[in-house]
């Protein structure tokens, strides 16, 4: 690849990178299903020709945004621990765009006509299989309620997520790392 070749991969890069983060902050407006072609374009001053340039199709936008997310919150397997948790909603606390944007396209999702709909479906999968992992980590085969860290992981799913809506429906009044040190409190105290 020639310097001129490389130059023009780079800035190729950077631009679909400014398009993805000008989507997501569209979509988190205005839903996915609200969110335009042209809004995005706009956003980033090109036509909506020059938008499909990079992205051939809103779904492939929207397919890139999931995307970008799951890089951002990616956790070496094994590596999580129910104290890290802790960390990463903090940590979320302070992106309130990205988790409105999940949040609106996780709502639309439950539709069955909705291209994120099977994203989210396989993503469920891996995240309750990943939180039984961290809790058979934390609590071996079963927790101190006896439930298997299998049955506790849809559980210990929701609470992260339906704090997720609370905070973005009602920042002021509910502190979502401090109602999850709250959650993993009640799990610690079941061990007495």
């Amino acid at each position: 690849m020639s310097y001129g070749d490389a130059m023009t991969a780079r800035a190729r890069s950077g631009r679909r990178a400014e398009i993805v983060r000008a989507t997501l902050e569209v979509i988190a407006e205005r839903g996915y299903r609200g969110a335009s072609l042209a809004a995005v374009a706009e956003r980033v001053g090109l036509t909506q020709q020059g938008l499909l340039h990079h992205f051939p199709t809103k779904e492939a936008l929207l397919v890139a945004v999931l995307q970008d997310r799951d890089r951002w919150d990616a956790m070496p397997a094994g590596r999580l621990r129910l104290d890290l948790l802790a960390s990463l909603v903090e940590y979320n606390a302070m992106r309130p765009a990205i988790i409105q944007t999940f949040s609106a396209l996780l709502g639309e999702s439950v539709t069955e006509d909705h291209p994120a709909r099977a994203y989210f479906t396989e993503r469920y999968v891996e995240v309750r299989a990943g939180m039984a992992e961290v809790l058979r980590a934390e609590y071996g085969d079963r927790l101190p309620s006896g439930l298997t860290p299998e049955r506790a992981a849809p559980l210990l799913v929701a609470i992260l997520d339906g704090l997720q809506y609370q905070w973005l429906l009602d920042p002021e009044s509910v502190d979502m790392a401090s109602a999850f040190r709250d959650f993993l409190t009640l799990l610690g105290e079941s061990a007495d």
